[in-house]
């Protein structure tokens, strides 16, 4: 399945929408602490839980969310892990085909401070699908939107069958040697690891996307014109940035797939973000269809 829903808010052309996540996913255990430990410190955690996490899987539960439905393609190890990370998303609505690998799915520490920020260790290799992977590839063409997070250039052009494509900066090296037309790609203004660098895609992306967290961020289109958009309110205090931005990006693919302008569409992506923030762990607090009327 693809989606359920019905035509209307999460539908699209008077059909229900079809959406598609390529990307990777980890496995995460989350401790809430006071403060980040310095070095030699010990801190005790108040909350201690374990989820799927990574752009792909959190991105994939948020289109769900949205769209009730949502493919996943991916790529796990031959691990307990990777059953349990399966089994969580499939609960969330998530489609999800996997390539085995010999290596192990990769996991991850994360702490969260009082302040809802996260502080991430990153325990093994990035799993990441491959378009020679006997995955359902041709349950892409037609698509409303697909977003990708991690996969070889293959891959993404595979993706091109989507009728829109959003993708992550973090891959900017596969980005450049796709060479496809992206309708959205989606960097940070500061991580450094997610910085999109003009000029080394071609040909360049339809919409850029630049996120500054609660300053909002700015937009630049390649038919010219560009703007700022605004951070949204949180709709409660900010547990848990962990997952806000990859809410954001599938935010932003459900926006642009439904057929809204880039200022709404963004609007929306904050929102998710925002949603998501409020939330414990990152896909507790996601916004939902139901919530996109309020």
């Amino acid at each position: 399945m693809f989606s359920r829903a019905a035509s209307g808010e999460g539908g699209c052309y008077g059909r229900p929408m079809r959406l598609a996540v390529i990307g990777h996913l980890e496995w995460i255990r989350f401790a809430r602490v006071r403060a980040v430990p310095p070095s030699g410190a010990i801190e005790h955690a108040t909350d201690a839980w374990e989820g799927v996490g990574g752009a792909g899987g959190v991105a994939a539960v948020q289109l769900a969310k949205l769209a009730e439905g949502c493919l996943l393609l991916t790529a796990l190890g031959r691990d307990r892990i990777a059953d349990d990370a399966r089994a969580e998303l499939e609960r969330s609505g998530v489609e999800v085909h996997a390539a085995i690998r010999d290596e192990p799915t990769r996991t991850a520490f994360t702490m969260v401070d009082d302040g809802g920020e996260r502080t991430i260790v990153t325990l093994g290799d990035r799993l990441a699908p491959h378009a020679a992977d006997p995955l359902p590839w041709d349950r892409l063409g037609g698509v409303d939107g697909v977003f990708f997070t991690a996969g070889d250039a293959a891959a993404l052009r595979r993706a091109r069958a989507g009728r829109t494509l959003v993708a992550t900066s973090r891959v900017m090296d596969v980005l450049a040697e796709g060479g496809v037309a992206l309708d959205a790609v989606v960097g940070s203004e500061r991580d450094p690891a997610e910085r999109y660098e003009a000029g080394r895609i071609d040909p360049p992306p339809a919409l850029v996307v630049r996120t500054d967290g609660v300053r909002g961020g700015r937009w630049e289109a390649a038919g010219g014109g560009g703007g700022r958009y605004e951070a949204a309110t949180p709709p409660g205090p900010v547990v848990d940035t962990y997952g806000a931005g990859d809410s954001f990006q599938a935010g932003l693919v459900f926006g642009l797939a439904r057929g809204e302008g880039v200022a709404d569409a963004l609007a929306l992506a904050a929102r998710c973000g925002a949603y998501a923030a409020a939330g414990r762990g990152p896909t507790g607090g996601q916004l939902r269809a139901a919530d996109l009327g309020a």
